[in-house]
Order: C-alpha cells, then sequence, then structure tokens
C-alpha cells in the first residue's frame, strides 16, 4: 500500500470531533478511494458507519457590498457545494458531512445527513439537473437554510431567524452526531 492522497481540512476535522467527543468510537482512514472518506467503528470494530465529507471554507465574506446588516452580522456562516447529482445518489456512505468552517472564529458546524435524504431536499427544491450548486448558511441562532436562490429580502428573514420554508431548513441535521450515537452504540 502507497499513500497516494492525504487527508483533506474537512475529514480531520470531523475525525478529530469524533475522536475527541466519543472515545468509545474509533475512525479510520480508507488506504484508497471508494467514496467514503472515514469509517467509524463502535470499539469492538464490530459495527461500523461510513461517512463521506465535503468541506466548504466560509463564503460569506465573498458575497459582495451588497449584503445587509442583517446577513453580516447574524449568519454565522456559509459554504458552497457544487455536487454531481449522481454522486450522491449512487455514494456508499452511509452519511454525508457537509463541514462549514468560518475562518473569523475559528470555528465550525457539521451538517449530517444520509445521502438519499440530502438528494430528496434538493430535489424537492426543484433542483433536477446533474450539477447541483448549494449555498448553506448557519445562523447564530443555530439555524441551517439551504439558501441557493433566495432573494435579499428571504436571505434577511433567515438572518432575523423569521424565514418559514420547511424544505429548506437544514437545522435538524445541523451538528446533529445523535445519529452516530444511534448507528452504532444504541
Amino acid at each position: 500500500m502507497r499513500p497516494i492522497f492525504s487527508i483533506h481540512a474537512g475529514e480531520y476535522l470531523v475525525g478529530t470531533h469524533i475522536e475527541e467527543n466519543y472515545k468509545h468510537l474509533n475512525v479510520w482512514i480508507p488506504s484508497k478511494d471508494t467514496g467514503v472518506d472515514l469509517l467509524v467503528t463502535d470499539k469492538t470494530n464490530r459495527k461500523t458507519l461510513s461517512i463521506q465529507v465535503k468541506f466548504s471554507k466560509d463564503f460569506l465574506g465573498s458575497i459582495g457590498n451588497n449584503t445587509s446588516e442583517a446577513v453580516a452580522s447574524k449568519v454565522k456562516s456559509g459554504g458552497w457545494w457544487t455536487f454531481k447529482q449522481a454522486k450522491i445518489k449512487e455514494s456508499p456512505a452511509d452519511l454525508w458531512v457537509l463541514v462549514l468552517y468560518r475562518f473569523t472564529q475559528r470555528d465550525y458546524d457539521f451538517v449530517i445527513i444520509e445521502p438519499q435524504e440530502l438528494l430528496s431536499k434538493y430535489h424537492l427544491l426543484g433542483r433536477n439537473t446533474e450539477i447541483i450548486q448549494s449555498y448553506v448558511w448557519v445562523t447564530e441562532s443555530k439555524r441551517c437554510w439551504e439558501t441557493r436562490g433566495l432573494n435579499k429580502q428571504q436571505q434577511d428573514a433567515i438572518a432575523n431567524d423569521k424565514y418559514q420554508e420547511p424544505i429548506r431548513d437544514l437545522s435538524g441535521y445541523l451538528n446533529n452526531w445523535r445519529v452516530v450515537e444511534q448507528k452504532l452504540v444504541e
């Protein structure tokens, strides 16, 4: 076995988070690219959970001078991903973890979701093309939203916790490590 790639920042952040917060779990890195970035096992290495990690730097600083005061002050971070629909649909991973890293504070959030659930959300939003552009925002009030295609008024509503479109709401997946516990411990 010869290393041909190295772990990327998102994989490191997810693996470190699991190791630091779940001492009873083991984190493994596959030796080849199979569509699984991390393998997590219970202490006995009998139960497994495969994870695909998608990392994004914080794009809020680059959305221009037209950003409202509400968005600038109340939206914690914003990630941008380009996904191939087929990659999500055919993913061998049990979970996808979207990592949003906020450089100004050096902290991060995780959106933890099953790939088929993620694809279902995109389909309900009318994203049926092969390439899916996704913008995810996390607010200071710990809400999480898919924001691609929203106008300024809707963006302000998200920042001010007044937005109400359930299909765009990813808050239930935000930092929800309970799903890892359920799959490996219970």
